[in-house]
């Protein structure tokens, strides 16, 4: 599209204005940065699912979460008995003259096969509990990454759509502040105007020139970032449909998000499992009084045999034989240990104490997670509010700004206004524009946040945000 046809778009009465700028801006942005208008862009629920398969961080709090459920079944091997198999071996001679058994050589072999399982012990119990709720942590760990993988990508994708506004938005401007530079130049050489609208122009095109330079390094810098983020190269987000409609925020009462906040946000439930786990751990300490019971069973089979020389004493006196025995061994145990504390040296009674102390931490910590978690809320939930007001006070000063250019242009032509007017009111345009391209934007993550910060975000808003995004 020549700058010419893309101006005049631009200068198109308010109406008009509204109606064209979003095609203008996205013909300028592919202009600009050397795209095809025909190049396949790239939603962000496919983003979103690329970022789940790469992002170190996100993939690390699942890998955590596979190995919670491993610790749980660690836990509960505590009930199940356990069996052991030894065999043994043993070889020895002895030598005693003083004696009647001289020497003697003794071999022996035997293998024992035995169990044991606890049938009382309020300490194992415990333990199997807090690993349950050690499991329910990492779930609401692994929540609270998901939730900061969405709106990281969200954050990533409408910041590169952001630059990519800002900087089609200056080099639009730029291209109709040289317009304005050529009108002032051939003004001057006709006499009709002074040098000092030629160097404001000039000056202004200048400015218009680092700006752009500015923006275009701002948008690498996005892209970089968002094609970190989701492990692809080149990485196009979709335009916005225009018309653009925002969400409603629902609901809309506050105290309803904080609400739902201090039930289902992963921080608040993992301070009341760390709470939950603390409680526990005073029963345990306390358990450390209680008698344990256990069933041991054992059996055992083994071969033995001996030889050597024995002195025999007889009426005609005593003489040196010698002797070789073998034979099996079998043994069958069964066995109720109950083992009762009586004094440990005061170790449990402290123990007890530490635990109480740390429950009263943990309680504190449960408060302090509910209170910021609440605060956190009544934040975004107001940010989202205050952007939406924001929206609409641009959208007017979009109007207001397109009607005072139009009129400035037309007193510029009539003699009543002066270049600088001109330019200004571009200016003014065009900042209101990207201003309320960024407005939008941030409304938009802001509406994720907002879930996040009340513990609501799921994978389906992605999708639900996906549908304002252009096919």
């Amino acid at each position: 599209m020549p700058v010419a046809s893309l101006r005049l778009l631009l200068l198109q009465p308010a109406s008009a204005g509204r109606r064209f700028a979003p095609l203008a801006l996205a013909a300028a942005l592919c202009l600009g940065l050397g795209l095809a208008p025909s190049a396949r862009a790239q939603s962000l629920q496919e983003l979103y699912e690329a970022a789940r398969g790469y992002d170190a961080t996100y993939l690390s709090a699942r890998a955590l979460l596979d190995s919670s459920k491993y610790r749980v079944d660690q836990a509960n091997a505590l009930r199940l008995p356990s069996v052991g198999l030894g065999v043994t071996g043993s070889r020895s001679t002895t030598d005693t003259p003083a004696s009647s058994t001289l020497n003697t050589s003794t071999n022996a072999i035997g293998a024992t096969l035995s169990g044991r399982q606890s049938l009382f012990n309020r300490a194992n119990g415990v333990t199997i509990s807090q690993a349950q709720k050690s499991l329910d942590v990492s779930v609401a760990d692994f929540e609270a990454a998901e939730q900061d993988l969405i709106v990281r990508v969200a954050q990533a994708y409408f910041d590169v759509l952001a630059a990519q506004d800002t900087l089609a938005t200056t080099r639009t401007s730029k291209a109709a502040i040289s317009e304005q530079l050529a009108s002032a130049k051939r003004n001057f050489e006709v006499g009709t105007a002074t040098i000092t609208d030629t160097r404001e122009a000039q000056a202004r095109f200048d400015l218009g020139t680092a700006q752009e330079i500015v923006a275009a390094n701002d948008l690498q810098t996005k892209r970089i970032a968002l094609d970190q983020l989701v492990g692809r190269s080149n990485v196009a987000p979709n335009q916005l449909v225009v018309p653009v409609a925002l969400p409603a925020t629902t609901p809309a009462n506050v105290d309803e998000w904080v609400t739902r906040a201090d039930e289902e946000h992963p921080l608040v439930r993992k301070a009341r499992l760390g709470f939950e786990v603390a409680q526990l751990e005073t029963e345990k300490a306390k358990a450390g009084h209680l008698p344990t019971v256990d069933l041991t069973a054992s059996y055992t089979r083994g071969h033995a045999s001996t030889n050597g020389d024995a002195r025999v004493t007889t009426i005609a006196g005593s003489s040196v034989v010698g002797f070789n025995q073998s034979g099996a061994n079998n043994s069958t145990g069964i066995a109720v240990t109950l083992n009762v504390p009586l004094f440990a040296g005061f170790a449990i009674q402290n123990r007890v104490k530490e635990t109480v102390v740390l429950e009263d931490k943990a309680r504190n910590d449960l408060e302090a997670a509910r209170r910021g978690v609440a605060q956190g809320t009544r934040q975004a939930y107001y940010g989202v509010e205050s952007g939406k007001a924001q929206v609409k006070a641009l959208e007017a000063a979009e109007s207001s700004s397109q009607l005072a250019l139009e009129a400035t242009q037309l007193g510029y032509k009539v003699g009543v206004r002066v270049n600088l007017d001109v330019l200004n009111a571009q200016t003014q345009l065009f900042q209101t524009r990207r201003d309320l391209a960024k407005a939008r934007y941030d409304v938009l993550v802001g509406s994720l946040k907002l879930r996040q910060a009340s513990g609501r975000l799921k994978p389906e808003d992605v999708a639900a945000l996906n549908q304002l995004l252009a096919k």
